[in-house]
């Protein structure tokens, strides 16, 4: 029995801002319904059928993306065109605890559940809205994607190199950030709801999500009225605050290997100069400039090109190894097969569980980066096919007979 195996969710989520909250409370034991449109082919959710791939089969039983934000989870199709595919969602929510989505502000009230039909249905329900600008403010009728959300809410203008435009992420980081949110915001409305019976409407913005980690950055403005990119500020491997020197990532050998360094203080350069001097190529390491803090930021573009020649010409884990040994933090920047294959705290945290998916095969997802030792979480069960779960949900769990599921198939309502 999972921490929160009392739970069931009726779950219209799609990515990896919606689909990763509930993903997280299915692994805790949560029975999570989610809900794909048949017509459609289930693309409600758009990574159903996009890459990454394993291999060269297509189609919308073969996302990796939807394979790796669907798992434990139940799934059903159900089409809400038609008033018997209503009446079947009506029932369903009556047996929710919360009905949770990331459609675009004002979707599943179009389709005839806003949050009043919901309450109506069921009246201590939990239902979640998360979208890219909530469902207040001039911005909520907006469309939003993972890069748009960075772009809007200041991400995307703190992150690049000196005198170049401002760089971004090349994936949605919002995504992660938004679904960590949303299961935050479910559990929260779960314990008010224990105390009190009360259900409630959580409305939730990803954008503003992403404001919430721009902390430092607002309180410098608004302070000191310093703006984030100005001439002179230190690209983003660098560390002005605290100020820290050498801290970047630097050139290891073999191609496209690197190696990160975050040299703290003087004593962490001391241990690195033995390690650096110890070889005939680092004698550079004693020069009298670099022995204090205000040495290394004052020649900090001369000490990272020192060390990205002396770096280069070593192997990145034999360098980990003797730098950790010294005590300084530094690490190999590691390859996604290294990290997960080869790296032993892989296996020691069961990062990347397997599971048998019906369509791929073998394959492996996201675990999660916390163990509980009484009530952990458990990633067994790859995401559904489509409607892969139609016979359990509306036979063991609503009581529809066999001839009855026949009837909605033929009838194109699942």
């Amino acid at each position: 029995m999972g921490a929160l195996s009392h739970i069931r969710i009726c779950d219209f989520t799609g990515q990896l801002a919606g689909a990763g909250a509930t993903r997280t409370l299915a692994a805790f034991g949560a029975q999570v319904i989610k809900i794909e449109d048949p017509v459609t082919e289930g693309r409600w959710d758009i990574l159903r059928g996009m890459e990454p791939f394993i291999d060269d089969r297509r189609g919308g039983e073969f996302g990796g993306g939807f394979q790796n934000h669907n798992v434990e989870k139940l799934g059903i199709t159900l089409n809400l065109r038609t008033e018997r595919g209503r009446e079947l969602l009506t029932e369903i929510v009556r047996i929710s605890d919360v009905v949770a989505e990331n459609f675009a502000a004002g979707v599943l009230a179009h389709l005839g559940f806003p949050y009043e039909r919901l309450r109506e249905i069921r009246d201590d329900v939990i239902y979640v809205s998360n979208c890219g600008f909530g469902h207040r403010g001039p911005y909520s009728s907006f469309k939003t994607w993972g890069p748009i959300v960075q772009a809007c809410c200041g991400l995307t203008y703190t992150s690049g190199l000196p005198d170049l435009p401002p760089a971004g992420w090349g994936y949605s980081y919002m995504d992660h950030h938004g679904g960590n949110f949303m299961a935050l915001a479910i559990l929260t409305a779960l314990v008010h709801r224990a105390r009190t019976g009360e259900g409630q409407w959580v409305d939730m913005s990803c954008t503003d999500a992403g404001a919430t980690m721009l902390g430092p950055v607002v309180l410098d403005y608004t302070v000191n009225g310093t703006v984030t990119r100005r001439p002179g500020y230190p690209y983003s491997s660098r560390s002005d605050s605290p100020a820290m020197a050498p801290h970047n990532i630097y050139p290891a050998r073999g191609d496209d290997h690197w190696f990160a360094i975050s040299c703290r203080h003087d004593d962490d350069w001391r241990a690195l100069v033995e390690i650096f001097a110890g070889a005939d190529d680092g004698q550079w390491a004693r020069d009298e400039r670099y022995t204090t803090l205000a040495g290394r930021l004052t020649h900090q573009d001369e000490l990272d090109a020192q060390l990205a020649t002396w770096c280069r010409a070593r192997d990145k884990f034999a360098m980990q190894e003797q730098m950790l040994a010294a005590g300084v933090p530094a690490v190999a920047v590691q390859l996604p097969e290294e990290r997960i294959d080869h790296d032993p705290g892989t296996a020691a945290w069961d990062l990347w569980p397997w599971v048998e998916h019906r369509a791929m095969g073998r394959v492996r997802v996201d675990g999660l980066p916390v163990h509980l030792s009484e009530t952990d979480w458990r990633i067994e069960r790859a995401a559904p096919l489509l409607g892969q779960d139609n016979d359990e949900v509306y036979g063991d769990i609503l009581g529809l007979t066999t001839a009855e599921i026949g009837d909605l198939r033929a009838e194109g309502v699942i």
